[in-house]
């Protein structure tokens, strides 16, 4: 569990450096070259899946009560 959880830190991390690189300039170009950079959207979707199966994996795949309804019986 804990290698699984290392994965996904390193993962997320990764993520998160391309993210700051695409912020910091999408596309570029130097005299006839061009760079283009990954497209931002699919990096922070990543980033929010990584995040989402950490919190799983480190609560054990428990889930968290979302929303509760108070019913009178």
């Amino acid at each position: 569990m804990n290698e699984r959880i290392e994965q996904l830190k390193y993962r997320l991390n990764a993520y998160y450096k391309a993210e700051m690189a695409v912020l910091s300039g999408q596309k570029y170009q130097i005299g006839t070259k061009s760079l283009t950079r990954a497209d931002l959207g699919e990096i922070r979707k990543a980033i929010n899946e990584l995040e989402t199966e950490l919190s799983n994996v480190s609560n054990g795949g428990k889930r968290k009560v979302l929303r509760a309804v108070p019913r009178d019986l």
